[in-house]
């Protein structure tokens, strides 16, 4: 796990395993969001970069008895 620091101007600096794991690049847009006690990053994505990124994954879910 690498540790990042905070600037005086509020910015950090993505590791360089993770921008070449995620294939960012400079410039890219991101989505911030507060979740319980962290700060997650998301990328922005193209819609058509998308497109069958949850191929394979299970949709077999157990249903609540009143939304049947």
């Amino acid at each position: 796990m690498d540790t990042v620091t905070l600037s005086p101007e509020f910015q950090v600096v993505i590791p360089k395993a993770i921008r070449e794991a995620l294939h960012l690049t400079a410039g890219e847009e991101f989505r911030v969001l507060q979740y319980a006690d962290r700060v997650e990053f998301i990328p922005v994505r193209p819609i058509q970069e998308m497109r069958g990124f949850l191929r394979g994954m299970d949709t077999t879910i157990e249903r609540d008895a009143d939304r049947l």
